[in-house]
């Protein structure tokens, strides 16, 4: 599903960008940080950015690095082997430094439970057709 930019009133073209902006924010800083999501908030800023600036969202859409987990997305459901792994990997190293720093033991328990949860939906994912 191919989104196109809708032509907005200045007010909501500047909302949709801004909000965009900030999603492809967080999507960059969860890059290297454990639990923050980053393809969730890549697929946040294609589509704020589809309704408020065609160039944005071309480039977006065309950047090497940021297009593909988005592009696995929309056509396939998919998530890569290594952001699967890296996603795997970042939950396992938050969940022991959450042991190791003596979290609460209530703390613990919804992080399991939360992880789990984040797991299951992650790793029954498709892999791209590419990566298979």
């Amino acid at each position: 599903m191919e989104l196109t930019p809708q032509p907005k009133k200045p007010i909501r073209r500047a909302l949709w960008i801004t909000a965009g902006s900030i999603a492809l924010l967080l999507g960059l800083i969860g890059i290297p940080l454990p639990l923050l999501p980053t393809t969730p908030f890549l697929l946040l800023a294609a589509f704020c950015f589809s309704q408020s600036s065609e160039r944005l969202h071309n480039w977006i859409m065309t950047h090497p690095k940021l297009s593909p987990p988005i592009k696995n997305w929309h056509a396939h459901g998919a998530i890569s082997p290594k952001a699967k792994f890296l996603a795997g990997l970042a939950m396992g190293l938050a969940f022991l430094a959450s042991l190791a720093f003596g979290a609460p033991f209530y703390v613990i328990i919804v992080q399991i439970v939360v992880l789990i949860g984040v797991s299951i939906f992650i790793f029954t994912r498709p892999n791209p057709p590419n990566t298979e």
